[in-house]
């Protein structure tokens, strides 16, 4: 298979409608995002949407607190074959140059471990809540950018919930939210002040999930101003008005224990944790 048989669209103009969409994505609201439907070839995803393993076994990431529940791949070794082809050329220079005309950022290095990234799923009851991204990657030392998610599913239905919640750098409102439709793509700029999430309890039916692949690229080195000088490996959360009060009092905790713990200690912990 070849790669450019993943994008819809011929790939000479692949560039160029990075280009296009450029100041639609730096003057969107409330931080630089696009979410762009039916960039993928729809066969091709739903080969990817196939092959979606099923999470939460050995080697894979549970996560089931008072921010979040949610199962996450580990690395590239849970892909199925067109998924690896897919994430590839995501994390090739043809794409990495549409990113960098869509975004004006320049110098975008992928992420070769998928730190973070990879095969997402919430099932029925999961959430994750509003929250800013780890700023530096915990091994390479770049700092992140940019994420990508591309959902796949299928046949989503509104009632079922699970929109994407851009949130306002105040944390006062949600200022869009975006359904996790099949072949939707969203991508956006990652800074301290980047608050989006899951927040609400998933209301699908019990054999459906919610399913996503996530990128994440850097660069060495970013505008002043962008993050704090703490240089974040680990999330941020933060509860809206209307979360349960032991979300702010596990956040509490959590933001202590971070701040107090030093960073290669913390780094160790986290690899354990996963």
């Amino acid at each position: 298979m070849c790669q450019p048989e993943f994008v819809a669209i011929p790939m000479k103009e692949l560039l160029s409608s990075g280009g296009e969409a450029h100041v639609t994505y730096t003057t969107a609201e409330p931080y630089p995002h696009i979410s762009m439907d039916n960039f993928w070839d729809a066969g091709l995803l739903s080969q990817v949407a196939a092959e979606f393993p099923e999470l939460g076994g050995k080697g894979d990431l549970r996560f089931n607190d008072p921010n979040q529940q949610k199962l996450a791949s580990r690395g590239e070794y849970r892909f199925g074959p067109v998924t690896r082809e897919l994430v590839h050329f995501l994390n090739s220079q043809p794409f990495l140059e549409f990113l960098s005309a869509l975004t004006g950022i320049k110098g975008l290095i992928p992420d070769p471990y998928f730190s973070g990234g990879g095969l997402h799923e919430i099932r029925r009851g999961g959430f994750l809540k509003i929250h800013a991204d780890f700023n530096k990657h915990p091994d390479l030392h770049l700092d992140r950018r940019i994420n990508l998610l591309i959902y796949l599913n299928e046949n989503w239905e509104e009632s079922y919930g699970g929109h994407l919640e851009l949130w306002d750098k105040g944390m006062k409102q949600c200022e869009k939210k975006i359904l996790p439709i099949f072949n939707r793509m969203v991508i956006f700029n990652t800074t301290d002040l980047s608050y989006h999430g899951h927040p609400d309890v998933l209301t699908c039916p019990e054999d459906r999930s919610r399913r996503s692949l996530a990128l994440y690229y850097y660069t060495n080195g970013r505008p002043r101003g962008e993050v704090g000088p703490d240089n974040r490996i680990t999330t941020q959360f933060r509860p809206r008005d209307e979360d349960p009060a032991k979300m702010k009092s596990f956040n509490r905790v959590k933001d202590l224990v971070t701040n107090l713990t030093p960073p290669f200690i913390l780094k160790l912990l986290m690899r354990k944790v996963k």
